[in-house]
Parts: structure tokens; C-alpha cells; sequence
């Protein structure tokens, strides 16, 4: 992988890790279509770091009361909002660990491929603005609770499928039970935070015990620019969506579809 190509990858990772419209797939999309090489594990666990702490750095106070809260409430104080969510997280990470062990290598051999990810990218857009259509008739206010944070949780189990997003079925699933946008929205990305880093955890396991030439140069801009990207995604992702909805994101899928379906077929 040359630095070009090295660049746009990590700013792809950046504006789709948290958009409703699959990283996995506008990363397999490249080699698939362009006939790039792999990127390889170094370059994966580098700009999966860097979307990591973006959101970090974006919820810093959120998450430090959440963690404050939790600790508390585990050494006897009352239970807080905060302390709440710290749990509804941990419920709702379980499931998508639960698949990335168990079908992990079955969606790495089958998956990746252009039929797969074209029909994915449409039926989930299709399905995201069907959640957007209610959360428009049905404005959410529904509170967050452990049964909604377990559905959640289960839907994500299906986002390591490439062109499903993890983003966006959590979000689609959170508008379906009645969330608002921006609660969905906060959910979900908070929710990011435990499952990129066990993958990254998992990722980093792998290149530590393999023995692969790293170009730290090159993975640690990637890093970084990819967290930058995701950054200011997020800001501007936050800040437009009461304004415009998820529809844009809907009409970008079904064209991404289309196109795929047609390099496949062509």
C-alpha cells in the first residue's frame, strides 16, 4: 500500500465508522473493485485506533461521569442515570461478541464480496429510512432502559456483516423503539467505544504475535487522520441531524447499491 492509498483508506474509516453507511464496506469496496492490496492488520488496528479515541476525546465528560457513577454504584451508592448506562453498554456489546466469535470467520469467507455488500447496503438503508420515516411521525422520547438497550444490542449483533453498519442498525433499531435521534444517536456512538476496542484488542493480539514489517510512519498518520476525520464527523454529524434527518444517507445507500450491483453484474 503506497501513502495515497494509505491516506484515502483512513479518511474513508474515518467518515463511515460512525455514519449510517458501513466502514466495513467502503474499506472491502477498494480492493474489490480497484484492486487494491489488503491493507493489513497493522493498518486496520491503526486507524480503528484512531476512530477510537475520537469518540473518546468527543464524549470525554460523558464518559468520565459514567465511569464515576459506575464505580460508585458498585461500592453502594444509589444508582444514577449514568451509572445505568455504563450496564445498558455492557448488555448491549454482548451480543456482537458473542457473533464476532462465534460467525467471525464464517462472514470473513462469505461475506466480502460484492453481491453480499450491495444487498446488505440497500436493505439496511432501506430499513434506516423506515426508522427515520417514524421517528418523524412518532417524534421518540422514549428513555433509555435495559430492554431497549438489549435490543440494540441484538440488532448489532449483525453490523461485522460488511454493508449492514454498525452505526446504522443501531440507530435504526433505537428510532424503532422509540429513542429520539440525538439519544439514538449518542447511544450508538458511546456504544462504539467497547466494541472497537475489543476488535482493535483482538487485532492488536494478532500483529503482536505475528511477524510482519510495520511502516510506523505511514500507520501512525493513518491514525491520526482517520481520528481527526471521525472527530469533526461526528461534530458536524451531531449538529445536522435533527436538520436534515437520515434520508441523505438512505439515497446515498441505494446509489452505492446500484452501482455495486452493477460492477457485479457487469
Amino acid at each position: 500500500m503506497d501513502w495515497l492509498q494509505a491516506f484515502i483508506l483512513a479518511v474513508v474509516q474515518g467518515l463511515t465508522e460512525f455514519l449510517p453507511i458501513s466502514s466495513s464496506a467502503h474499506l472491502v469496496i477498494p480492493s474489490l473493485v480497484l484492486d487494491w492490496p489488503d491493507q493489513g492488520l497493522a493498518f486496520d488496528v491503526a486507524v480503528h485506533v484512531g476512530t477510537l479515541a475520537a469518540v473518546i476525546i468527543y464524549y470525554r465528560r460523558d464518559l468520565v461521569a459514567i465511569t464515576r457513577n459506575w464505580f460508585a454504584s458498585l461500592a453502594g451508592a444509589a444508582p444514577t442515570a449514568d451509572s445505568r448506562t455504563a450496564w445498558y453498554l455492557l448488555v448491549a456489546t454482548l451480543p456482537v461478541g458473542l457473533m464476532g466469535v462465534l460467525g467471525g470467520d464464517a462472514i470473513e469467507a462469505h461475506a466480502r464480496n460484492l453481491p453480499v455488500i450491495a444487498t446488505t447496503t440497500l436493505a439496511f438503508g432501506l430499513l434506516l429510512g423506515l426508522a427515520d420515516r417514524h421517528a418523524q411521525r412518532t417524534p421518540g422520547s422514549r428513555p433509555l432502559g435495559l430492554r431497549v438497550a438489549l435490543l440494540i444490542g441484538l440488532a448489532q449483533a449483525l453490523a461485522p456483516i460488511p454493508g449492514v453498519s454498525r452505526s446504522g442498525i443501531t440507530i435504526t433499531a433505537a428510532l424503532l423503539l422509540n429513542m429520539s435521534r440525538q439519544e439514538a444517536a449518542r447511544f450508538s456512538f458511546l456504544l462504539s467505544i467497547p466494541v472497537i476496542t475489543g476488535a482493535g484488542l483482538l487485532k492488536g493480539w494478532d500483529l503482536a504475535n505475528g511477524a510482519v514489517a510495520v511502516d510506523w510512519a505511514l500507520i501512525g498518520s493513518a491514525a491520526l487522520l482517520s481520528g481527526v476525520t471521525a472527530y469533526l464527523c461526528i461534530a458536524l454529524f451531531l449538529r445536522l441531524l435533527d436538520r436534515v434527518g437520515l434520508m441523505p444517507f438512505v439515497y446515498y445507500r441505494i446509489a452505492l447499491a446500484a452501482l455495486l450491483y452493477f460492477l457485479w453484474l457487469g
